[in-house]
Formats: structure tokens, sequence, C-alpha cells
């Protein structure tokens, strides 16, 4: 096994998790009036990190949006907001009041290694790329962290026009890195999109979506698994 020359990481489930508050439902209700119910609050926030399907309910100009929402900010707005109303957020203002969340990059928490994971990397003298299917700038969150500078290439989806598996998202990250596939590696949270990569030549590693103080070291050990010297 050879070393990879370039590291790419997925952002949402990878690098950072996205997790509700329980202020982000204070005073948000159903159209009865009656709080929402904590298995409620939990779905709606894995339909906006993971979305599985599509609500029966969505169609015409909404659905259009739902399968576009990586592509452009408008349609990911719509489309969400979409979703939300028919999830049960249908009271005026409610469902916007909850998207919001996900644009702020304060929603989004920092895994236990990933500062560690990009700065070894950097110091290994390896370039990182982040490939990512989303419709905002996420180089906000990593800045917040002080982390966006260690990232050499950012791929968003709705800047790039392709949605991963596509093999022209996982181009765009390592073209310009001047780094074939054959010699990267991707880690990711999802078999399909991120796991896509492999149909380039790229190794892969997963790793699981889920809350950062039960998940400590995934990326380290994704690293190490290719041999890859962090301490240097």
């Amino acid at each position: 096994m050879s070393v990879p020359k370039a590291v790419l990481f997925d952002f949402s489930g990878t690098l950072f998790r996205f997790e509700a508050r329980d202020e982000w439902f204070a005073g948000l209700h159903d159209e009865h009036g009656n709080e929402l119910h904590l298995d409620h609050q939990a779905e709606l926030i894995r339909r906006m990190t993971q979305p599985v399907g599509l609500p029966a309910d969505i169609d015409g100009d909404d659905r259009i949006a739902w399968e576009q929402r990586d592509l452009d900010p408008a349609q990911h707005r719509r489309a969400y907001l979409a979703m939300l109303r028919v999830s049960g957020l249908t009271v005026p203002g409610h469902a916007e009041q909850l998207y919001t969340r996900v644009l702020d990059p304060h929603s989004w928490r920092i895994f236990a290694d990933t500062g560690a994971v990009l700065r070894g990397l950097r110091a290994a003298g390896i370039p990182v790329g982040v490939v990512s299917n989303i419709a905002f700038d996420l180089r906000e969150v990593l800045a917040l962290h002080g982390i966006a500078d260690l990232v050499d290439r950012y791929v968003l989806s709705y800047e790039v026009g392709a949605i991963k598996p596509d093999p022209r998202i996982f181009h765009a990250a390592l073209d310009p890195l001047g780094v074939k596939p054959v010699d990267a590696l991707m880690i990711g949270d999802s078999e399909l999109a991120d796991g896509g990569s492999r149909q380039l030549g790229c190794a892969f590693e997963l790793v699981h979506d889920v809350a950062p103080e039960e998940r400590a070291t995934a990326l380290i050990d994704a690293v190490a698994a290719h041999e890859i010297d962090l301490r240097a």
C-alpha cells in the first residue's frame, strides 16, 4: 500500500456534525399549538441532515427543487422548507426559523480529531480537499474553528455543478492538486456518495455520523490505515 498523495474529506457527518439544541425548538409547535415531541424534533433534524427518499406529499416544483437542492441555494431553501412543512412545521415562519439553523456556522459541531488530522496532513505535506454535496459556503464553518486555511481545495456541489458520486466532483478536487484518483484517499460517511470515489480508483474509508463524543479517533484511524504519519 502506497501513502496517498492527497486526502479528500466529506463535510457533514465526517468533519463536522449538525446537531439540534433545545433552544432551537423553543416557540415552535404544531398547528394545534402543541409543543413538538422530542422524537419529532429528532426526526426533523434527521431529515435535514440525512435525507432518505422524498416525502410523498412533496410534488410539482417542490419535487424538482428537491432533486436540484445541492446545486442551487434557492432550490435548497425551497426544497427544505417544503420538506419541513410536510413534516409538521406548518405554522407560518416556523419552517424558515429552523432552516436558518443549517446555514449558521455555529450550528455545526466539530469532531474531536478534525483539527488534528488536518494539521497533521499539512505538516506531512499531503494536500487536503473537502468535497461536499451542499448548497451553502461551508468555509465559514471551518473558519470559525480556525482551520479553513488547512484545506487546499474546496469543491462544493453548488459551485461546480456536480453531485457525488458523479466523477466530475472528485476530479474537480484532484485535478487542480495534480493528483490522480489512484493516488488519493476519500473519507466520508456515505457508501453511496463518498464511496463513489472508488469508481475512479480512489481508496475509500467509511466513518460514521454519530455524536462527536462517540467518535473520538475515526479520522485519525482512517488516515493511519493508509500509513499516513500525522506526527511528521
